[in-house]
Order: C-alpha cells, then sequence, then structure tokens
C-alpha cells in the first residue's frame, strides 16, 4: 500500500463531508461501533510499505493512540487537526521522504478490540482508515498495552526502507499511562492469532521493534500533575519518552516531527526552524523538561 499523495484539497473535501469541525467531538467522527475484521491483527498477517516508481524512498511512520478510558479526546484532537497538520509539514520540509502513515488504535488485553491497525497510506486514505477505527474506551487509570503495537511491527509489517534500504522506519505511542510489564501468551494468542507459549518482557519487544522501527513515546499529563511513574516505558525506552501537557496538544504535530528528526540525528535547531517561534520554544521547553535524547544521542538545548 501506500499510493497517491496527500493534499490539502483532499482534507478540505473530507473536511467538509465528514463534518469535521473544530467542536466535533470524538463521537461525532468516530462512528464504528465494533471491530472490523480488515483493522483486527488476528486476520491481518502483515502490513506493507513499499518503495514504488512513485515513491521510490518511502518511509513508514506508524502513530498508535490509547483509545481506553476517556482518551477519546486524543482520538478526536489527532482527527481534527493533528493529522492533517503533520502530513502537511512532512510533504513541506521534506525531512521525511515519502511518509507513508499507519495509525493504531490501542486498548486493554481484556477489551473485545485491544488493537486495530490500519493500512501504511501516502495519501487521504489514511483519515478515512483513521475515522473507520472503533474507540472502544473501556479500560481504564492503569498499565496499557502499548507493546502489543511493538509486537505487530515486528512481527507483522513489513517495510521496504528497511528491509531493502536498512532504513528504520519511526512508530510514535501516545497515552496517559504506564505499560505492562510483560505480554502473557495467552494475550499474543488471542490478539493475534500467533501460536505462542511463553511470556514475553516488554523490554525484550522494544528491542526487537527496535530493530526495524525508532520507537519513541509521548506521555499525556494533565495540567500540573505530579507524581505519575512510568517505570515500565522508561525501562524499555530509556531517552525515548517525552511528557506532552494535555493543554499543550495542539503542538502534537510539530512534536512528532521533532521527535523523528532527533532520533535519525538531526540537530535540534535545525528541525525547529521551519516552525513559528512560539512553536519552537514551546518544543524546546517540553523536550528539555522531559530529558528526552534520543536514546543514546546528546541533544544541545
Amino acid at each position: 500500500m501506500g499510493s497517491g499523495s496527500y493534499r490539502s484539497s483532499d482534507w478540505a473535501k473530507l473536511a467538509s463531508s465528514r463534518s469535521i469541525t473544530s467542536e466535533a467531538s470524538h463521537n461525532d467522527l468516530f462512528k464504528s461501533r465494533t471491530l472490523q475484521e480488515k483493522y483486527d491483527p488476528k486476520f491481518i498477517d502483515k502490513r506493507y510499505s513499499l518503495d514504488s516508481e512513485e515513491h521510490p524512498e518511502s518511509t513508514p511512520i506508524i502513530i498508535g493512540f490509547d483509545v481506553t478510558g476517556s482518551m477519546g479526546y486524543l482520538a478526536a484532537q489527532i482527527a481534527k487537526e493533528s493529522l492533517n497538520e503533520f502530513m502537511m509539514k512532512a510533504y513541506s520540509t521534506n525531512d521525511i521522504t515519502h511518509p507513508q502513515l499507519m495509525f493504531a488504535a490501542m486498548g486493554d488485553y481484556t477489551d473485545q478490540a485491544p488493537l486495530q491497525v490500519t493500512q501504511f497510506e501516502s495519501d487521504i486514505r489514511i483519515a478515512e482508515q483513521l475515522m473507520d477505527l472503533w474507540l472502544e474506551g473501556q479500560g481504564g487509570d492503569m498499565p496499557e498495552d502499548y507493546q502489543l503495537l511493538w509486537y505487530f511491527a515486528s512481527r507483522h509489517t513489513h517495510i521496504d526502507s528497511y528491509e531493502r534500504r536498512g532504513k528504520k522506519g519511526y512508530l510514535i505511542t501516545i497515552g496517559d499511562a504506564d505499560c505492562h510489564s510483560d505480554v502473557t501468551a495467552s494475550t499474543i494468542r488471542k490478539v493475534f492469532g500467533d501460536k505462542a507459549w511463553k511470556t514475553i518482557k516488554t523490554a525484550e519487544l522494544a528491542q526487537e521493534a527496535s530493530e526495524k522501527y525508532e520507537l519513541i513515546h509521548i506521555d499525556l499529563r494533565r495540567p500540573f500533575a505530579t507524581g505519575k511513574k512510568l517505570d515500565n516505558l522508561v525501562s524499555a525506552l530509556p531517552g525515548r519518552v517525552v511528557s506532552l501537557s494535555t493543554d499543550m496538544l495542539s503542538v502534537l504535530p510539530e512534536l512528532m516531527m521533532t521527535l523523528i528528526g532527533l532520533v535519525s540525528g538531526k540537530d535540534l535547531d535545525s528541525v525547529l526552524s521551519s516552525f513559528d517561534e512560539a512553536r519552537r520554544e514551546s518544543i524546546r521547553s517540553i523536550i528539555a523538561d522531559s530529558g528526552f535524547n534520543g536514546g543514546s544521542r546528546n541533544i544541545e538545548l
């Protein structure tokens, strides 16, 4: 998958046809009330991000967002603003060559839909498939299952950027809680239909997925919230966890672009140069406060 190009005119048409407005709620935007088989990992052998004559150097990007509990506001933010802003910036700056985007909705392993995944796409189908996903809204304020997406990315995607050119893709998870310390064999069988007989530690899955993808996590925090621990995430993704206050969600597109640039080895100032001054300073502060360093690279702030 991944043909076509993302155009602002196509977004405008979709926004008009689906009533994507600033006032629309997640219930207005996401109409599915059950899990669709085409997005159920149990029925998906592979998702493909492929090079082509049209896109000779494809860049696979996976964005997974938490849909448990009250997290519908995050899905609405992504659908209404972040997706379009992110894609337009990705195309306009040329920092990301031929982006092919896949979305994932992440729930709890006990849910009816613990994980849903779209295709890798380069055009408006990104948004169309995003809004096909079911916001089950179960779970609560407890460890989440971001590592299910790491498992899928590692074992159920084929990306030419890595397989043919040795260049990793990017995988960003977004949520408001820590993840579990492991994934049980029974969960793997339930969610993916794979044969599994042993528990896999979260850190092991992160290491495995990191062979093909640069892993990043964005931790959402209520303004002035303190005391939340992310022990399993920080252990699995050292230097790759950044905290974003929920009252700063408007900078999510720029933050994702910045984090992708940093883990690719780019200088912070050069990444920020294409943003307006207010957003540059906001992103700089977020990076500094989180101690994000790309895992091993030092970032001058």
